[in-house]
């Protein structure tokens, strides 16, 4: 008769280790596995008593076990040389934690994969997301066999993959082509102007919305940025764990920069290693406030940069120059603004470029507008 002992892991969580103990004949024979649900566990007894119903005791070798998804899981984790993005080790730990994870490797077909898929749909998560779950433990899936040998097939994902898509099960997410007005910038200007009057040593939000235009960074590459890593002779910048599908962090790509964001970094102050010391959180958290404010309806702070990219093309630079800019690694991905025409710089002569320097001690030169 088999048992199921809880015990507590160092985590907190709880572990479930079924045992089978037999006697026949004045033989013995034990065997144990350790599960994280009390239902797979005592699937295993049953499953396990049955095989060994009508064998010669003597004879069983304790079968070798086959590895879980989980197994690969906390494998692919552990041993990896680069780190993974917090959102990756999030969905891979929520898949871990969940009934697909507690299949043999061979056990997750494509099938299953599609079925795990449905389910994530029907718990609510929506589609982008579930395509997110299936894309980060595809990359798990990828390396499972040819390094562990783990019987964990790579075509099996990917015929899930296709097969989820037509069925509506997943979808890529929808693309923004939400552009702010010069209208809507000159309000935002002109009201973090006034902000930074009232309090002087504020975040200096508008020389960091006028970089985040010129330069096409998003707000988290913005405050990571050094001095050291800052090629003013050669018009660029490293821009550090660029967000990468595949490798976001130790992503590191020189980025040129047009005259308009050289001209803002050169009026900051040298007060940290970081030209913006800043939490991107702080200031993706103001501007929406602050565009709640002035009735500017839904504009993030990351429509910026597809501004400040569809603002290369419509001057008429070439794929290769803005991909420069931009960071993209794919000219593929810049291929939504070629339908863009060629209308000049708009923002020639735009009046919130020109400093003034009336600040106090310890804040930052930002761009003010000519009074």
């Amino acid at each position: 008769m088999g048992t199921i002992i809880e015990r507590r892991r160092k985590d907190g969580s709880i572990a479930y280790m079924a045992q089978i103990a037999m006697s026949r004949e004045g033989k013995s024979f034990r065997e144990n596995k350790t599960f994280d649900r009390r239902p797979a566990a005592t699937a295993w007894i049953k499953t396990r008593e049955r095989e060994l119903a009508n064998l010669d005791l003597a004879q069983i070798v304790p079968a070798r076990r086959e590895p879980t998804l989980k197994d690969a899981i906390d494998r692919y984790i552990k041993e990896s040389v680069h780190e993974h993005g917090k959102t990756k080790i999030q969905v891979l730990n929520a898949i871990r934690s969940m009934d697909i994870a507690e299949r043999q490797c061979s056990a997750v077909t494509s099938q299953a994969l599609v079925e795990f898929a449905q389910e994530l749909l029907d718990g609510g998560r929506a589609p982008q997301t579930v395509l997110n779950y299936l894309s980060h433990l595809s990359a798990c899936m990828a390396i499972a066999r040819p390094a562990w040998g783990y019987s964990l097939d790579q075509r099996a994902m990917a015929d899930a993959i296709a097969v989820a898509k037509r069925l509506g099960l997943v979808t890529r997410s929808r693309m923004r082509n939400r552009r702010p007005t010069l209208d809507e910038l000159d309000r935002l200007m002109q009201f973090f102007g006034e902000r930074q009057t009232k309090h002087p040593a504020s975040m200096p939000m508008q020389a960091i919305i006028a970089f985040a235009l010129f330069s096409t960074r998003r707000a988290d590459e913005i405050t990571r940025i050094t001095w050291a890593d800052y090629d003013k002779d050669g018009k660029r910048v490293l821009v550090r764990d660029m967000k990468h599908p595949g490798e976001k962090v130790g992503n590191h790509i020189w980025c040129d920069l047009p005259e308009q964001a050289i001209a803002i970094i050169d009026r900051m102050p040298r007060v940290a290693d970081e030209i913006f010391p800043y939490n991107s959180k702080t200031f993706s958290s103001i501007f929406p406030r602050a565009c709640h404010m002035l009735a500017i309806d839904d504009l993030h702070f990351h429509d910026l940069r597809h501004e400040g990219i569809s603002r290369l093309f419509e001057m008429g630079l070439t794929i290769p120059y803005v991909a420069s800019v931009s960071g993209h690694r794919s000219w593929t991905n810049l291929k939504r603004y070629t339908h863009l025409r060629q209308t000049g710089d708009k923002y020639a002569g735009w009046r919130w470029l020109h400093p003034v320097r009336n600040h106090q001690p310890g804040s930052i030169d930002c761009p003010c507008p000519i009074q």
